[in-house]
């Protein structure tokens, strides 16, 4: 499946399945396999908590009810979206849409405000690179295990949001993946973290690398380079949709690219990724709750900023430049800067 977080013409934000170039109302669509649903939560973040008794294994119930609804026998999402054109005005229930078309809804980050945001620096060449172009050098603490720094949970924002930059000389975008949580762990091994993951989606790591120089120059940060912004989404994409591009230990082989402008700037794979996201759970978890909703990410991959594309000397972002990032299977996160 893959799970928005979206605003229809008329009401306000709420949870919703995409299918094809639709959305379903999950809470509209509801009373097809719920008897009473009306004073349920419709947020993402609930579902992934499943509090209310209704979960993501309820979301895939709905999901198959509205498609038996529009006259397909029930199958697996991935092989019903290819055979599906839907013409979605007349899609309703007791009066209430339970399907927009996609452009005429807004969609938001799938969690605005997920419940905690770490930044891994999981990929070897990005990292060789950011040591190197800071006149420094990679050191074997590196390899010693994942870390990560916090990123503002706050200021998270979606696909079409735009993004206010801060009074930096070097605002660079970060290319990177990124899972939510979907149970409550704590202590795992990376043999079974990749069992917590509700689903994967883009993540932009927005960086004032000017910041970021003198935060790293006092053993800090970046903490301050990304206050400002992280951009999630546009969807978030359950496990099984991406089972084909993964090995036995997760790696994913997923093409990535960003653009700035519509021109390439950045095109890698996932499949280098050094820590995996099973290695990057067990390790957040050790000695730690992690909990439904939250998020972790690879930071940028391996030539994904304009730090590294240009050498360090930019040109760097600019006011009304578009950055679009774009990952096999997870769609295409784009921001304008404003």
């Amino acid at each position: 499946m893959r799970l928005v977080t979206f605003v229809p013409p008329d009401g306000h934000a709420r949870a919703g399945a995409l299918l094809v170039d639709s959305v379903i109302d999950l809470a509209s669509a509801a009373p097809l396999v719920l008897e009473e649903s009306i004073d349920l939560r419709w947020d993402l973040l609930s579902l992934l908590h499943a509090e209310q008794d209704v979960g993501l294994d309820t979301v895939e119930a709905i999901v198959s009810a509205v498609v038996q609804m529009l006259g397909f026998a029930p199958a697996e999402i991935g092989e019903f979206e290819e055979m599906l054109s839907i013409s979605t005005g007349s899609v309703s229930l007791g009066g209430e849409a339970m399907v927009y078309p996609l452009d005429q809804v807004s969609l938001l980050a799938p969690l605005p405000r997920p419940a905690s945001l770490r930044i891994y620096g999981s990929f070897e060449e990005h990292a060789l690179a950011m040591a190197s172009l800071r006149e420094s050098r990679l050191t074997d603490v590196w390899y010693r295990g994942p870390a990560f720094s916090f990123a503002n949970h706050g200021a998270v924002y979606g696909s079409g949001a735009e993004i206010l930059a801060p009074p930096s000389d070097e605002l660079d975008y970060g290319l990177g993946l990124g899972c939510v949580i979907g149970q409550r762990i704590r202590d795992v091994s990376p043999e079974t973290a990749r069992e917590a993951i509700a689903g994967y989606m883009i993540i932009n790591t927005w960086t004032a690398r000017d910041y970021e120089a003198e935060e790293q120059a006092l053993g800090l940060g970046p903490i301050k380079a990304r206050d400002f912004a992280t951009s999630l989404g546009p969807w978030l994409v359950t496990p099984d949709e991406l089972d084909l591009y993964a090995d036995d230990q997760g790696r994913m082989s997923l093409t990535m690219i960003a653009r700035v402008n519509g021109i390439e700037m950045s095109r890698a794979t996932a499949a280098l990724q050094y820590y995996s996201f099973a290695e990057m759970i067990a390790h957040a978890s050790r000695n730690v709750t992690l909990y439904p909703g939250d998020v972790l990410g690879t930071g940028a991959v391996g030539g994904g900023s304009l730090f590294e594309r240009t050498n360090g000397y930019g040109p760097w972002l600019a006011h009304d430049d578009v950055v679009a990032c774009e990952l096999t299977g997870l769609g295409i996160l784009s921001n304008r800067i404003i």
